[in-house]
C-alpha cells in the first residue's frame, strides 16, 4: 500500500488500495464519461495497464480534480449542493466567499486570477486543466473576507467537471474577450449553465477582458457589453489583467454584493425571532391580565 503523491510538492493523499478487476475499470470509466464523482471509499490503481494513453491522461486529470474538489471545495460533503455555508468561526477571517470564473478558453480567466491573487501577469498561454483555485483575504467594512476563487477550464471536454462547482459558488464572474466576438456571444450559453447548475441567489458579474488592446482589434464595443449586463440585471466591468485595469474593482464589487446579501439574510432572520418572542410575551401578559381580572 503506497501513498499517492500529487504533482506539486510532497503532499500525500490518504493511502489508496489497488484492486484490479473489470468492475473497477468500468465504474471509473463510467464516472469519467458521465461526470459523476467517485465515492469516498472508491479505490483505483493498476487499471492503467488496460487503458489507452489518452484515457490515462483524462483519468489523471479527473482524479486530481476530484481530490482537490473533495478536500477544499465540498469540505465535509461529497455533494456540491451540500457545500458548507460561509464560515465565521475561524480566527483568521469573518466570512468565506467562494467565487467562480467561467467563460470560453483563452479569454484570460487565469490571468485575471493571477493578477488579483499574486499581483503578477504572464504572456504565456497555458490552458487550465480541469480546475484551479487561489485564495486571497481582503477587508470590507472592518470585516476580513476570505475569497476562495476557482478558475475553470473553458474547453468543452472539461465541462462535466467544471459544472459540478457551480452549486457551491456564491458569486460567478462571466468573462469574455473584447477582441473575440464568439466568446461574447457564448456568454448566454454560460448563463444558461448557471441557471441549470448554480443556486438561484448566486451573484453574477459580467467582465470584458483584454480592454488594453488597440481599438482596431476590438470586436465587442463597451456599449454592447453594458447592454447585455443590463438585460440580465448584473454589473459590468471591462478589465485588463495585463495593465491591472479594474481587476481589483471587479473582485471587490462582487465580494461586497455577496457580503451585503449575507448580511441582509441574517437581518431578516433575526427580527422574525424577536417578533415571535414579542407575540408570546404579549400573549402571556394578556392571559395574566385576564386571570387577574377574573380572580379579582
Amino acid at each position: 500500500m503506497t501513498p499517492c503523491k500529487r504533482a506539486h510538492g510532497n503532499y500525500r493523499d490518504p493511502p489508496l488500495r489497488f484492486p484490479l478487476n473489470p468492475t473497477t475499470v468500468y465504474r471509473l470509466i463510467l464516472c469519467v464519461n458521465t461526470g459523476k464523482f467517485l465515492p469516498q471509499s472508491f479505490s483505483f490503481g493498476g487499471i492503467f495497464l488496460f487503458v489507452s494513453k489518452n484515457l490515462k491522461i483524462y483519468l489523471c486529470i479527473y482524479l486530481y480534480t476530484y481530490a482537490v474538489y473533495k478536500a477544499l471545495f465540498v469540505e465535509n460533503s461529497s455533494d456540491p449542493s451540500m457545500a458548507a455555508p460561509p464560515a465565521r468561526a475561524r480566527a483568521d477571517y469573518d466570512y468565506l466567499i467562494k467565487l467562480l470564473l467561467i467563460g470560453d478558453s483563452g479569454v484570460g480567466k487565469s490571468c485575471l486570477l493571477l493578477r488579483f491573487s499574486d499581483g503578477s501577469f504572464t504572456t504565456s498561454f497555458i490552458t487550465t486543466i480541469g480546475i484551479d483555485f487561489k485564495i486571497r483575504t481582503i477587508e470590507l467594512d472592518g470585516k476580513r473576507i476570505k475569497l476562495q476563487i476557482w478558475d475553470t477550464a473553458g474547453q468543452e471536454r472539461f465541462r462535466t467537471i467544471t459544472t459540478a462547482y457551480y452549486r457551491g459558488a456564491m458569486g460567478i464572474l462571466l468573462v469574455y474577450d473584447v477582441t473575440d466576438e464568439s466568446s461574447f456571444n457564448n456568454i448566454r450559453n454560460w448563463i444558461r449553465n448557471i441557471e441549470q447548475h448554480a443556486s438561484d441567489n448566486v451573484n453574477k458579474i459580467l467582465v470584458g477582458n483584454k480592454a488594453d488592446m488597440d481599438e482596431s482589434k476590438r470586436a465587442v464595443p463597451t456599449s454592447k457589453g453594458q447592454a447585455l449586463a443590463d438585460e440580465y440585471g448584473i454589473k459590468f466591468f471591462e478589465t485588463s489583467a495585463k495593465t491591472n485595469l479594474n481587476v481589483e474593482q471587479v473582485f471587490f464589487s462582487i465580494a461586497t454584493d455577496i457580503k451585503q446579501r449575507l448580511a441582509d439574510t441574517d437581518s431578516k432572520a433575526e427580527p422574525s425571532t424577536i417578533k415571535i418572542n414579542q407575540a408570546d410575551s404579549s400573549g402571556a401578559s394578556g392571559q395574566a391580565a385576564q386571570k387577574s381580572a377574573c380572580c379579582g
